[in-house]
């Protein structure tokens, strides 16, 4: 009954340029099926935890359109973020609030927009990471490696695992992404997972590591009136900014002693990190092309198009992404999908805001 779960939804997806914007970010689009990825995210966990005890950290851009796409979730329990700064301060903020109402909550911590094609698989790791943080660790969940990706951090084990067997490993230590050399070491020696970045903890547990590693925030974020005071509102704008801008990875889980992953095996994770990703989940046609919307391939092989309103003609060309929109138009390479967001970079450093 002390079971939570916090939703981080306040990245802006700039990789998914041109369909992500400012005002309607990756996590609250449609790319595979109908339904957006936060409203998948919410739909998996019901089975674990109940819309009344999921909360959403978002940005001020995007709390609207989450709380008329999740209606079941209590409005109250959707917050802006005053300004971005990366997982710690969020996730510090949610302990805060969680264990200022329940001093015994457990908290699991989901990203908006990863995708899970075995939720059944998927719920029984969260239910067993959900056990082990009632036991005061710190857990997460790693998943097993399909391939040498550089794209991702990793998380060592001290021995072999086996993939899905439920059983708590300790963390001796986290990877940051590697070059390919290194991934494929990885992978052979069967000790490392991908660090999936889902986190499970009592609320206590996480405010005393917070205090121990990242004691600025801490004292920051202990400084807030209560939730849903009158004066809440006010500080949290004061004094979120003046938060370290770090993930919770880096701040707090590889210096603390009491963390333990569980191995998943095959639950159909992707993180859906690029143009690229939606393009490996989309069915292809007998080329390898995978489209949303209306396409025409001649001599042309796996290419990703999403186009809404027009037909798009791809001729003799391959290995391509085409996003079309109504005012931007979106060309590269599946192979450069993750350098979308240098796009987006450029546009802020000329100030075309009307397309961010």
């Amino acid at each position: 009954m002390a079971r939570y779960a916090l939703i981080l939804a306040g990245g802006r997806g700039t990789r998914f340029w041109p369909r992500s914007r400012t005002k309607r970010a990756k996590q609250v689009l449609e790319f595979l099926g109908a339904g957006s990825l936060i409203r998948h995210t919410v739909d998996r966990l019901r089975a674990v935890v109940p819309p009344e005890r999921v909360w959403v950290l978002t940005n001020r851009h995007l709390c609207d359109e989450i709380a008329g796409q999740i209606p079941e979730i209590p409005r109250g329990q959707i917050i802006a973020e005053p300004a971005q700064r990366n997982t710690a301060p969020p996730i510090g903020l949610a302990a805060r609030i969680l264990g200022e109402q329940d001093p015994d909550a457990v908290m699991g911590v989901f990203p908006a927009d990863h995708y899970i094609a075995r939720p059944a698989a998927f719920l029984k790791i969260v239910r067993a990471a959900y056990k082990a943080a009632e036991q005061r660790q710190m857990a997460l969940i790693g998943i097993q490696p399909r391939w040498a990706e550089t794209g991702y951090g990793y998380l060592e084990f001290p021995r072999k695992v086996k993939a899905g067997a439920l059983q708590a490993e300790r963390v001796v230590r986290f990877r940051e992404k590697p070059d390919l050399k290194t991934a494929k070491r990885f992978v052979r020696t069967g000790r490392f997972a991908w660090n999936a970045g889902m986190f499970f903890w009592r609320t206590d547990v996480f405010r005393g590591a917070l205090r121990e590693h990242l004691p600025k925030t801490a004292l920051l974020l202990e400084s807030l009136p209560a939730f849903g005071s009158e004066g809440f509102d006010t500080a949290l704008a004061d004094v979120f900014p003046r938060c370290e801008n770090i993930s919770v990875d880096y701040a707090v889980l590889e210096k603390a002693s009491n963390v333990v992953a569980f191995a998943a095996g095959d639950i159909g994770w992707n993180d859906v990190g690029s143009w690229n990703a939606v393009y490996e989940l989309l069915p292809k046609d007998p080329g390898g092309n995978a489209v949303r919307g209306d396409a025409l391939f001649v001599e042309a092989k796996r290419n990703y198009v999403d186009s809404q309103g027009k037909l798009v003609a791809v001729l003799g060309l391959s290995d391509l992404v085409v996003v079309d929109t109504p005012d931007a138009l979106l060309i590269t390479t599946r192979e450069r999908a993750q350098q979308v967001g240098d796009v987006v970079k450029a546009l802020e450093s000329a100030k075309v805001t009307e397309l961010l």
